[in-house]
């Protein structure tokens, strides 16, 4: 399963997607997760020090897509492949089990309390004045559209903060998305906008209050978001301990912020994975994406890419492969180059 966190930029999505990732790894699940904020702080979280990094995979993309591609005919070279080039027969899937790929092997990580931590990585020098962050967010959609996930298995991204997200098809990579709202009137407003774009797609949206003080607060999220609020973490003194790298356990948080945690497993655990719903969208994307830009960027028609016999999800996994079509659909252009 995929769960993205967001939110506005403090609300404490990046803390409540280290946490979350703790909280299901200690239940002996498989975890990445993946910091793809452009303030780079996951891994600090995770108790991850800076030297021990993984390597950035926005730094890496070339190096991505040559791996990903395979021998996907389709894809004659890492330069005709952009962030939204689905997989067909020929490229190569990863999944969550062994994790012994070597994209996994190169660019994810152990960290101390069990889940494993890939970044995206921060802006270079380079990038200064002449890159969008959407280059490196560009290397997490890759992932996902070859990640072939299973039951039990679990991929936590944190992302950019408020609706950025929506400048590529990234927003639709996941079975959940927890939008973390502070009780106020600027916490409650990125929820509106995710709401309102993301109610087109399908994408299922749940909020999670943060930082709640007593019941006035969560009356207020309430009047707010009606029932998407899931639950709410409450002010947490455990949680101010963790931020300022003080000894941190998880059975230090307060028992209703580790119940919280289990409603937040639980409503995941409980969504059904529609991969025919992920195969449309991938390719509804990556057609936007070739009108848009990626056409003229390439110099080739990127709309080929898409193998009409592929089928996504585990079937494709499966020796020999028992392909079903994925219709593409007609589109018109938008989005943003990577």
């Amino acid at each position: 399963m995929r769960v993205a966190f967001v939110g506005k930029g403090g609300s404490g999505k990046t803390t409540l997607s280290a946490l979350f990732s703790r909280y299901v790894a200690g239940r002996g699940a498989p975890v990445v997760a993946v910091d793809a904020d452009i303030n780079q702080h996951l891994g600090m979280i995770l108790g991850v020090e800076e030297p021990d990094l993984p390597p950035p995979m926005g730094g890496h993309l070339t190096e991505i897509k040559d791996y990903l591609r395979g021998d996907n005919p389709r894809i004659p070279s890492a330069e005709v492949m952009v962030k939204t080039t689905p997989p067909g027969r020929g490229s190569r899937l990863l999944t969550l089990g062994e994790r012994t790929d070597p994209l996994h092997r190169r660019f994810a990580v152990p960290t101390p309390e069990g889940p494993e931590l890939m970044v995206t990585g921060p802006f270079e020098e380079s990038d200064l004045g002449v890159a969008c962050y959407h280059s490196k967010v560009g290397a997490v959609e890759l992932y996902l559209n070859h990640l072939v996930d299973g039951a039990g298995e679990y991929v936590v991204v944190d992302m950019t903060a408020g609706a950025d997200s929506f400048a590529s098809g990234l927003f639709t990579r996941f079975d959940m998305t927890y939008l973390v709202a502070e009780p106020t009137r600027q916490g409650v407003s990125v929820y509106r906008q995710y709401r309102d774009y993301a109610s087109e797609f399908g994408v299922r949206i749940a909020v999670v209050g943060n930082k709640v003080h007593g019941e006035q607060d969560v009356a207020f999220l309430r009047d707010h978001v009606g029932d998407d609020l899931l639950t709410w973490f409450e002010h947490s003194a455990a949680v101010r301990a963790l931020e300022q790298g003080r000894p941190f356990a998880l059975d230090d948080l307060e028992p209703a912020n580790l119940d919280a945690l289990g409603v937040l497993l639980k409503q995941l655990d409980g969504c059904e994975k529609d991969w025919r719903r992920f195969g449309e969208q991938a390719i509804e994307f990556h057609l936007r994406n070739a009108a848009a830009w990626a056409n003229r960027a390439t110099g080739t028609d990127l709309a080929a890419q898409i193998d009409p016999e592929f089928v996504f999800g585990p079937a494709a996994l499966a020796e020999p492969t028992p392909y079903a079509s994925v219709a593409p659909r007609p589109m018109e252009g938008g989005g943003s180059p990577l």
